[in-house]
């Protein structure tokens, strides 16, 4: 058995104020309580607060407007709200990138007929982030999820954008906490987004969807190398 992941401070933090907006019914525009009244609702410390609004503004749940306060920002973010018990890391990886592969895919395909010159140029400027930056896991892991954000919002189909936009949020909370031990399992991965990026440039529908899935591919295989280490039951 190998030791389970404690979450930090300031990701049970955001989790409440998620639960929070969840539970007071709260939609785009409200205004969410004071930082300061945050802090006495649960006893942490303004630092906490702070690192935990800027991961949640990061997943478009909230909007921080410097001077006027904090308002939700997209609550369609937490409306695919779902408990998952799954016995191991690997199902559950494989099982999302099942997901991820149908509708993306679709994304993709969807990009390379609406995807504007302002949004193609949004993709290479955040490949080229991840290229000057690849020894900062936090800048690139940044900038890889803005890349694949500009896809989404490039398909031009609200619908799919805020159910990919959703699942992923929902799936952050694993992703972003090392999966199977591994800081960057899917480093090697990186070489298939500029293709991408240029075949929907080029409005190549078939190199675009062809190259996706080679990408999911890599992934599911770098997955599934990882050497089995012990179970744990996932709780989403």
């Amino acid at each position: 058995m190998r030791k389970i992941k404690k979450l930090q401070l300031h990701e049970i933090v955001a989790q409440e104020i998620i639960d929070y907006i969840r539970k007071s019914g709260l939609q785009k525009g409200d205004k969410l309580p004071h930082i300061e009244e945050i802090v006495q609702l649960l006893g942490v410390s303004r630092t906490s607060i702070r690192e935990a609004l800027r991961s949640l503004e990061a997943m478009d749940f909230v909007k921080i407007q410097n001077g006027k306060g904090i308002y939700v920002e997209d609550p369609s973010s937490y409306r695919f709200s779902m408990k998952i018990d799954i016995e191991d890391e690997k199902t559950f990886m494989i099982q999302a990138c099942q997901v991820r592969r149908a509708l993306e895919g679709l994304a993709v395909e969807l990009a390379t007929e609406h995807a504007s010159e302002e949004q193609i140029r949004l993709m290479h400027q955040f490949l080229d982030e991840i290229r000057n930056h690849e020894e900062v896991i936090e800048i690139t892991t940044v900038a890889d999820r803005n890349f694949h954000k500009t896809i989404y919002e490039a398909s031009g189909n609200l619908v799919l954008q805020g159910i990919i936009l959703s699942l992923s949020s929902f799936f952050e909370k694993f992703w972003a906490q090392a999966p199977l031990g591994q800081e960057r399992l899917f480093e090697d991965t990186f070489p298939f987004h500029p293709t991408i990026a240029q075949a929907i440039a080029d409005r190549d529908k078939v190199k675009a969807i062809s190259t996706f899935h080679q990408l999911m591919d890599a992934i599911e295989l770098a997955i599934l190398k990882v050497p089995v280490q012990g179970e744990r039951k996932l709780s989403l």
